[in-house]
């Protein structure tokens, strides 16, 4: 939209300790803004933003409010009542569901105005050689056959994690990146980027001299799997100044026996990098 009808694109700053700037966010959201648009929790830092905060400072100016909750819903307890958000998205393969399939709530109120994106069997009320009507949400918006297969595998994954019950869930988390981060930061030279005082379980560090794909390699052959590079995340890294970092994820089936495995795969990575154990 911007590049199409000129639309104002306005940043948040982020800040060194990998939060948001809020300090003049005044200056930026205006009565002339019309989405608000920014993630739950970071899939680089771990930061969890606050989202009822940013949502309350975004209706006061009259802008609707779009949640990336890709890394929230997995991890957190979500309730968009509580959250009051406009829009709220997130996908299943990062909730132990299958690929290809994910999730969009709205507001019905919202949705109702909105035009269909797609076409198709299902989401046609009425039909004319010159005009077309909808039916009401949510099927305006699912045109043609849906993706069954997945869309059942993510119904089973979010009846596993409501089972274990997401504040659960969370704990667990939030007890496991403690004991990784004491861990990782005993390591001599790792930098871990960001610090935010409420985060998630998204580790991104950085290994000096080693490039994160290097490190990846040598930790995959060690059986440990992490994540390289910038993590769809470009503006992110050229804030802190660097070309990539390893990631490591935490979930509800990981162990701090696993963490003791991943801290053994790093010093191997350094020792073959030529860094002392």
């Amino acid at each position: 939209m911007a590049q199409q009808i000129g639309v104002k694109l306005k940043f948040i700053p982020v800040t060194d300790q990998g939060t948001l700037e809020l300090a003049d966010i005044h200056k930026l959201l205006t009565e002339r803004a019309k989405i608000l648009a920014f993630i739950h929790m970071s899939n680089v830092l771990g930061t969890i933003n606050p989202v009822r905060k940013l949502a309350q400072m975004a209706h006061e100016v009259g802008a609707v409010v779009v949640v990336d909750g890709a890394q929230g819903a997995p991890h957190l307890p979500v309730d968009v009542q509580q959250l009051g958000c406009d829009f709220y998205a997130f996908s299943g393969h990062k909730m132990m569901g299958p690929t290809g399939v994910g999730v969009l709530w709205g507001k019905v109120e919202l949705l109702d105005m909105m035009d269909p994106f797609l076409g198709g069997g299902e989401m046609i009320h009425e039909v004319w050689l010159g005009r077309s009507t909808y039916e009401e949400v949510p099927h305006k918006f699912e045109a043609g056959t849906p993706n069954i297969a997945q869309i059942i595998g993510l119904g089973a994954a979010v009846d596993y994690l409501r089972q274990l019950t997401m504040p659960a869930v969370a704990e667990h988390e939030v007890w496991l990146t403690r004991i990784a981060i004491e861990k990782l930061q005993q390591l001599d030279g790792l930098q871990i980027l960001g610090t935010a005082p409420e985060r998630g379980a998204a580790i991104s560090f950085l290994l000096p001299d080693v490039h994160a794909h290097d490190l990846s390699t040598v930790l995959d052959s060690e059986g440990v799997a992490i994540r390289a590079g910038h993590h769809c995340a470009q503006p992110l890294m050229r804030k802190f100044d660097i070309p990539s970092t390893a990631r490591a994820s935490l979930y509800v089936y990981n162990l701090p026996e696993e963490i003791d495995i991943l801290v053994s795969a790093i010093k191997k990575a350094r020792k073959m990098f030529g860094h002392v154990s």
